[in-house]
């Protein structure tokens, strides 16, 4: 059975004191929002829609740099979750299929969990997840009858023995998406909100012959993020699991809890990760490389055997190739270090290519922008880059090649060269005792002038 997404994403999130839409705040560096699509997206939705609202113009954008099919409708008024989910009728009118409801604030719906959902839909009409809550607070109840769903009771319309209730509803939907806007259809708005919840279906396909049930989960699954406080626990949760999952993988955390990963990170077994290590989106490390204490990389591949630090930055576009090395206070940004290459302290080496061996000198700069345009350095293999050399791009050094330390290049060198540019040493001989004695004195008459 085919399956469409719809992932209501219209709220404000007026605890989260922000302008930005709830659902675009980031978890692990991606939008809360795009954590749901990915558990959705495990699924291999035909249609996947999202329900926007405040900020939909940001909301889209966001959702369709993570899935450009992914269809958006608006929720122009907020009437509850039923009046959400129904604004995506039209996309889905001549679908024939299964609709599963998921919540943009809500990221941590674990895929098998989606998976029993769909599982369970096979026996009945309208499947709801719930959860068993250590403090079931405000959440709405789910009231069974053996394996069947009776109705959800919101906590607000609740009664005292339905508030003593601990399994609670998440809010999590899935029905065959026609039978899913019929019920819709016949949902009202006469509670304790004057809203149209969805909850209320349940009910209804009772009286209309149809059969409900529930498919539990952890609580944790079901996390909604609605303040700042919730969001750094949300992050808090995400790390902590994905440290445990490297580690289970072979990867060595030398401080778990200083090593902060994106939601998209990539580490291979074998890779050693020193302390205080930060990783942002679209990292990938291969088997048995070092990432030593101190390093941030975004937008990069690090190969085998590879070591990067300590005070390390890689950013995007930055590809190391095996068994090279990149070490203190070396940024990198757009290049490519082919393999055993050195950059190994107090460089910048952006736009370009170094060759397989070529090693890199402190204080090294490739000066790839003109204030206006980027431009690219290539640097050839086996060659020797002097400690502090100006690499002037767009320029190119050859294979063998070396340059004389303090030597400004804008012009390209040929292959086995040395390059010489610097300007001539001329010492002047007991002009350092006279200049220091005058600036002594002009220093002590801007004193007498204070006082």
């Amino acid at each position: 059975m085919s399956i469409a997404l719809i992932i209501l994403a219209a709220g404000k999130g007026t605890r989260m004191k922000s302008d930005l839409p709830k659902v675009l705040h980031h978890i692990a560096g991606a939008p809360m929002l795009v954590h749901a699509m990915k558990s959705g997206a495990t699924l291999d939705p035909a249609k996947t829609i999202i329900v926007a609202g405040h900020g939909a113009e940001q909301v889209s954008d966001a959702a369709k740099a993570f899935d450009e099919t992914a269809d958006v409708v608006l929720q122009t008024e907020q009437l509850g979750t039923a009046h959400a989910v129904a604004q995506a009728k039209e996309v889905l009118f001549d679908f024939d299929g299964d609709a599963l409801v998921l919540y943009g604030d809500t990221p941590f719906i674990n895929p098998k969990t989606l998976e029993h959902m769909t599982a369970a839909r096979s026996d009945h009409d309208v499947v709801v997840l719930g959860f068993e809550a250590a403090d079931p607070g405000r959440y709405g109840r789910l009231i069974m009858e053996g394996e069947h769903l009776k109705k959800i009771v919101e906590f607000k319309d609740a009664s005292d023995e339905e508030r003593q209730i601990t399994l609670c509803n998440s809010g999590v939907i899935c029905a065959k998406s026609a039978i899913l806007f019929d019920l819709i259809a016949a949902v009202g708005n006469d509670n304790a909100s004057g809203e149209y919840y969805l909850t209320d279906i349940v009910e209804i396909a009772q009286r209309k012959g149809l059969n409900a049930t529930s498919v539990t989960c952890d609580e944790s699954e079901t996390l909604g993020v609605n303040s700042r406080v919730q969001l750094a626990e949300a992050d808090a949760i995400f790390q902590s699991k994905a440290r445990v999952a490297l580690m289970e993988a072979g990867v060595t955390l030398h401080a778990p809890d200083t090593v902060y990963l994106s939601h998209d990170t990539h580490i291979g077994p074998d890779t050693i990760i020193e302390p205080n290590v930060v990783f942002g989106a679209s990292v990938t490390v291969e088997n048995g490389a070092n990432i030593r204490a101190f390093s941030h990389l975004e937008g990069c591949h690090v190969s085998r055997g590879a070591t990067v630090g300590p005070y390390a930055r890689l950013r995007p576009g930055t590809e190391l190739a095996e068994f090279t090395r990149v070490g203190n206070f070396v940024e990198i940004k757009n290049a490519v270090i082919d393999e055993g290459a050195k950059v190994n302290h107090l460089s910048y080496v952006g736009d370009a290519h170094v060759g397989a061996r070529a090693n890199i000198g402190a204080g090294t700069i490739t000066c790839n922008y003109d204030g206006v345009m980027k431009h690219h350095t290539e640097i050839g293999e086996d060659s020797f880059i002097g400690s502090n050399t100006l690499l002037v791009a767009p320029v190119a050094i050859g294979a063998n090649a070396m340059t004389a330390s303090g030597t400004v290049v804008t012009q390209d060198v040929p292959d086995d060269a040395l390059a010489i540019a610097r300007s001539k040493q001329i010492n002047k001989t007991g002009l350092a005792v006279k200049l220091f004695d005058m600036l002594k004195k002009k220093k002590n008459n801007s004193k007498k002038e204070v006082l």
